[in-house]
C-alpha cells in the first residue's frame, strides 16, 4: 500500500509546489478516462517532463507507487489534492472591477475548482454599489470587515500597476497571505505571504524570443 504523504515543510522547493497542479490536472483527466494505473514515463510524456523529475517531485510527499508498477491514478490524485488543500473550499475577494476585474468575476472556472469569489471592492464612486454577476461592489473601506466575516483567505488584485502595492499592503494588513496579482508589477510582501503574478505580456515577450529569427 502506498504510504501517506508527508507533512508539508519549507524543505519542498517552490518550483515543485508550482508543478503539483499540473500533476493534478493530468491525473484528473486520466481518472475521467478510467485509467487505473499510470507510470512516470506516461505522465512525463503527457506533461513534457522527465520520468526522473516526476518521481523526485512526488518523493517529497510520500511513496505513492511501486517500482515497475506505476501509480494508482485515483489514489495519487486524491493525495495530491489533499497536499494542495483542494479538498476544501477557499473564499477569495477581488480588488479592482475594471474590465479585467469584471472578467474575473464572471469567469465560470473558479467555483468548480473550489475557489469562490465572494466579495469585490473598488475605490471609484461610479463602481461602488454596482452589481457584477452575483456580487455588489463594496468600497475599499469595508475590506477588513468583509475579509473577517467571509473568512476570505485569498486576494485577487486587478488594479493599475500604480495602485497594486498599496492594495496588496492593505490585504496583508487584513491577514490575507495568498495573493493573485494581475497588475503588471512586482510587489513586495513580508515573509509568510505568497504572491503569484499573472502577466500575459511577459509570457508573450518570452515567446517572441523564439520567433525573432523567422
Amino acid at each position: 500500500m502506498p504510504s501517506k504523504p508527508t507533512d508539508i515543510t519549507d524543505d519542498v522547493p517552490e518550483v515543485v509546489v508550482l508543478r503539483l497542479p499540473q500533476y493534478v490536472r493530468a491525473l484528473g483527466e486520466l481518472f475521467r478516462q478510467k485509467v487505473v494505473v499510470v507510470s512516470s514515463q506516461q505522465l512525463g510524456i503527457q506533461l513534457q517532463m522527465t520520468p526522473a523529475q516526476i518521481r523526485k517531485d512526488l518523493s517529497y510527499f510520500g511513496r505513492f507507487g511501486k517500482q515497475g508498477r506505476g501509480y494508482p491514478v485515483g489514489y495519487l490524485l486524491g493525495e495530491l489534492r489533499q497536499v494542495l488543500g483542494l479538498e476544501r473550499k477557499w473564499n477569495s475577494c477581488l480588488v479592482g472591477v475594471g474590465r479585467l476585474g469584471r472578467a474575473i468575476i464572471n469567469y465560470p472556472g473558479f467555483t468548480p475548482e473550489g475557489f469562490n469569489v465572494v466579495a469585490a471592492f473598488d475605490t471609484a464612486p461610479s463602481e461602488i454599489g454596482e452589481t457584477i454577476g452575483s456580487l455588489v461592489v463594496q468600497p475599499i473601506v469595508e475590506l477588513e470587515r468583509t475579509i473577517k466575516e467571509q473568512d476570505i483567505r485569498i486576494g485577487i488584485v486587478a488594479v493599475p500597476a500604480t495602485k497594486a502595492q498599496e492594495v496588496i499592503d492593505q490585504l496583508v494588513r487584513c491577514g490575507v497571505k495568498a495573493i493573485l496579482n494581475y497588475a503588471p508589477t512586482g510587489p513586495q510582501v513580508p515573509e509568510g505571504v505568497r504572491v503569484r503574478n499573472v502577466d500575459p505580456i511577459l509570457a508573450l515577450q518570452s515567446m517572441t524570443y523564439y520567433l525573432k529569427s523567422d
